[in-house]
């Protein structure tokens, strides 16, 4: 699929009603005043009618009511928030983890190195919306997927979707979706088992989280099960739990697939206030707004690569819970087994880590950046100049001199991180992949990427495995995933679950470069 659609392309797919590009952008029709998702199941209005919008706060800010029939809120999110490292993809992902609601605008500039009224006109001309308008929408979005699937009272609703008022809540709604909130929720077709589930657990949550199917849900089980932090963390073959530290308060949450295949939010939290920035990050971490139809088509057509594509529709890519967890488990795992790692990881939580209750299967938070800091030397193992870089990466994170966000510029990013001691290209690129869900990231030097490669008839030589990589882009992240899963049987159990922590064993135990 092209990055960059024409309206003809769009028009197209609207006619199809190709559900893949649903959250991808949104379809205003002039003579009804209405816009929906690629897939409504109305009739195709006429082109002359039609205008195209990226965003659906674009739709609101031109007039446009979203469609009660298909709920284009209630779509996936736009993958092009992840391919584009651009000012307007960076906020977009800052806006939906909620920085305007935290920060307002003014936090948000900052974070993106502008000023507040600079911004809003480069947003404005890039998306046809400024930041205010994207953070309304994303709370419309959240509150309208809260009356849908919870049965929470509507001034909780309110509270949680980040509106600073019931009035404004209930105003946003009817402006939005042409209703009143109480409207929209006798629309749904009511779910026992979530309504049940909060009348039994009070601060309980229990949501259906959108995606772009296929949806290889075992291998991402799979991934988290075998770097399950005990205390922390709990991985099955069928979910994934764990705890989290979110603005105001800890929380914890369990990621499912049920039985019609959609993949389900559990969570419980200490302040509502903080369900959607978990929402946000639960859908970060299972790669939620992939679109897998456009990586499958890309990377299968490679003769190489056709029978793991096959073997493997919608291989996901995880992301991180935390991105200042993802550095120091990062780092911890350089050069060591996941199963040394999760040993390593499990013991700084559980000596370091804050102690929750009344969440299931969990009684820890890992460990903050303050505390590995100043106590990670009692607990963590191996070389010292090691454990001074991790201890040190722990210091910058604390107190702001190493900035990581999932809004930050990849190649910024990527430089901070390498100036750092003991973080080296491979440590930079896996949490760039990881944090900032850049798809098109490859880890030529990763020892299990490059026995998966020679397994499937790739170069396994380092140069020219990179070299032969450049063809996958902008999905060189997925091919890294396949080839990791494409490690063969004859390779040590204990090699093959380090696949995405083990370093080009040329590399120092630091991460340096050769």
């Amino acid at each position: 699929m092209s990055l960059v659609m024409t309206f003809d392309e769009r028009y197209r797919a609207i006619d199809s009603r190709d559900a893949r590009f649903d959250g991808q952008f949104v379809t205003a029709v002039r003579s009804t005043g209405i816009y929906c998702r690629p897939s409504c199941p109305a009739r195709t209005p006429k082109a002359s009618n039609v205008t195209f919008y990226p965003t659906s706060a674009a739709a609101h800010e031109a007039g446009y009511r979203a469609c009660k029939r298909c709920l284009p809120e209630a779509a996936p999110g736009s993958p092009q928030w992840n391919l584009r490292g651009d000012t307007a993809g960076r906020a977009m992902r800052l806006i939906a983890d909620g920085v305007v609601e935290r920060e307002g605008v003014p936090g948000l500039a900052r974070r993106l190195g502008y000023s507040p009224r600079h911004l809003t006109r480069l947003l404005t001309a890039e998306l046809g919306a400024g930041p205010l308008a994207l953070s309304r929408a994303h709370r419309a979005q959240t509150a309208r997927m809260l009356l849908v699937g919870t049965e929470l009272p509507a001034a909780d609703v309110a509270f949680s979707s980040g509106f600073a008022s019931i009035r404004q809540f209930n105003d946003t709604v009817r402006e939005v979706f042409g209703m009143a909130p109480l409207e929209l929720r006798a629309r749904r077709r009511p779910s026992r088992a979530a309504g049940a589930l909060e009348q039994a657990i009070p601060g309980a949550i229990d949501l259906v989280l959108p995606h772009r199917g296929p949806l290889d849900a075992a291998g991402l089980f799979a991934w988290m099960a075998a770097r399950a932090v005990a205390g922390a963390e709990v991985g099955t073959g069928t979910s994934f739990a764990r705890t989290v530290r979110l603005p105001h308060g800890p929380a914890w949450f369990e990621l499912r697939v049920d039985g019609d295949g959609r993949v389900r939010l559990r969570a419980r939290l200490a302040n509502l206030a903080d369900l959607s920035p978990l929402v946000t990050r639960a859908r970060r971490l299972f790669d939620l707004d992939a679109d897998p139809i456009a990586v499958d088509e890309a990377l299968g057509g490679h003769d190489e690569l056709g029978p793991l594509v096959a073997a493997l529709p919608g291989i996901r890519v995880p992301g991180a819970a935390d991105p200042h967890e993802m550095l120091i488990r990062a780092m911890v795992g350089q050069q060591i087994t996941v199963a040394a790692a999760r040993t390593a990881l499990t013991q700084l939580t559980a000596q370091l880590g804050d102690d929750v209750d009344g969440f299931e299967g969990t009684s820890k938070l890992f460990p903050t950046m303050a505390v590995i800091a100043e106590r990670g030397h009692e607990v963590l193992r191996g070389p010292a100049a090691r454990i001074r870089a991790i201890t040190g990466a722990a210091a910058a994170l604390a107190d702001g001199s190493l900035p990581l966000t999932t809004g930050d510029d990849a190649a910024e990013q990527r430089g901070a991180l390498l100036a750092m001691p003991g973080i080296g290209p491979w440590t930079a690129d896996y949490v760039r992949m990881r944090v900032l869900a850049d798809p098109d990231v490859f880890l030529p030097g990763d020892v299990a990427v490059r026995a998966g490669a020679a397994a499937v008839g790739l170069p396994a030589e380092l140069r020219a495995l990179a070299a032969w990589a450049a063809r996958a882009a902008p999905w060189r992240s997925y091919l890294t995933a396949h080839l990791w899963r494409a490690v063969p049987p004859k390779v040590p159990a204990r090699r093959r679950a380090a696949a995405s922590v083990t370093t080009d064993p040329t590399v120092p135990t630091t991460g340096g470069t050769p």
